[in-house]
């Protein structure tokens, strides 16, 4: 999974990326601190791999991982150049969803790009700009659609699904939102690589005197997202920054005081999860326990393949126990004269949690 972080300039970007990765992305009280973006690779917290550890002992205990990629401040007429413009865009190309930071908190000490505080005004700017270079893309395959012929169309209603991309995107509504007529259409549509068919995750960075609170401004982007089918949460990036430097029981106290059960990493990474429709499965024994991320809904063999390519191709049968059972019976061999550990073929869909043992022809 691969996350960008956008957003205006100073609305705590590079504050929640330092937070995520206990990295040094650069954070200063003024627009285009971040030039180039920030990327970093974070495990993704799961407590049954430590469960899983004290079981088996393995040497090696994997998790899986998110890539963060924390992109510089966008503005209005980037797409035309504007900031740092069209480069920044090309970076947001590039991830698999969109986490969009939008500032929900009043401070003086922190500059704003428009010198107000409208988090319904600062996501417009910012969806406005993705659609428009969106626009430009499809707008270059239109002037080709139009000099060639029905033989040389990559799919048979090429332009009349362009022509509704372009009604849309032209209004500045995100291609996400449309709602096609066929299947085959939103495939092609989909297949543009355009920015604005990444799902969003709003995420409403709020001062430190209010994380546990909602707020009218919030609120408004709780409203904002719900009417597009995205999902919003709330984060203090600086809080989140601040925990870093705890130590594991200083961080389980502090998030009690604040009346959360997890930090913001926990539930950003789980609403990715969420969003992108992605569950973990498990494999364990005494070399390597490992979780592996894939989209729900994948069959045995192809989630096999996310191990090794030749697991896929020899597929024979997975041997599959949930972890629940599993962690409540103590070992895989209780689990198996329990009756619990099950023998599925190519056409059993993965769940999440499953514990899973591929057994393949070389």
């Amino acid at each position: 999974m691969k996350l960008g972080i956008v957003g205006l300039p100073n609305v705590g970007k590079s504050t929640l990326f330092n937070a995520i990765m206990q990295g040094r992305a650069e954070s200063a009280n003024y627009p285009f601190s971040t030039v180039a973006p920030n990327i970093g690779v974070v495990p993704v917290p799961d407590p049954r791999l430590l469960a899983l550890e004290e079981m088996y002992q393995p040497k090696v205990v994997t998790p899986a991982v998110v890539e963060m990629v924390d992109i510089a401040g966008l503005v209005a007429g980037s797409s035309q150049g504007e900031g740092m413009g069209n480069q920044f865009l090309s970076h947001i190309r590039e991830v698999d969803a969109i986490v969009h930071l939008v500032r929900c908190f009043e401070d003086d000490q922190i500059v704003h790009v428009s010198d107000s505080i409208d988090p319904l005004r600062d996501i417009e700017t910012i969806n406005l700009e993705l659609a428009i270079a969106d626009l430009e893309v499809v707008e270059r395959r239109l002037g080709k659609v139009a000099k060639a012929n029905k033989n040389t169309y990559l799919y048979a209603r090429e332009p009349e699904v362009l022509k509704i991309l372009q009604d849309s995107l032209e209004e500045g509504k995100a291609a996400r939102l449309i709602e096609w007529d066929s299947p085959e259409d939103e495939t092609y549509a989909n297949g543009l690589q355009l920015i604005t068919t990444k799902p969003v995750l709003y995420a409403c960075n709020i001062g430190e005197d209010g994380l546990s609170e909602d707020n009218p401004m919030t609120a408004q982007v709780r409203a904002f997202a719900k009417e597009e089918n995205s999902n919003a949460f709330i984060i203090c990036a600086k809080i989140e920054e601040e925990i870093t430097a705890l130590s594991a029981d200083e961080k389980e106290m502090f998030l009690e005081e604040l009346g959360l059960e997890k930090g913001g990493l926990d539930r950003l990474i789980a609403a990715g999860y969420e969003l992108l429709g992605l569950i973990s499965f498990l494999t364990a024994g005494p070399k390597e326990v490992r979780a592996w991320t894939i989209r729900n809904g994948l069959k045995a063999p192809q989630a096999a393949g996310k191990i090794h390519s030749d697991l896929e191709r020899g597929f024979i049968r997975a041997e599959v126990v949930a972890f629940d059972d599993l962690e409540r019976l103590g070992s895989y061999n209780k689990a198996k004269e329990a009756g619990l550990v099950r023998v599925e073929g190519k056409e059993y869909v993965v769940a999440d949690g499953d514990v899973i043992l591929v057994r393949f022809n070389v």
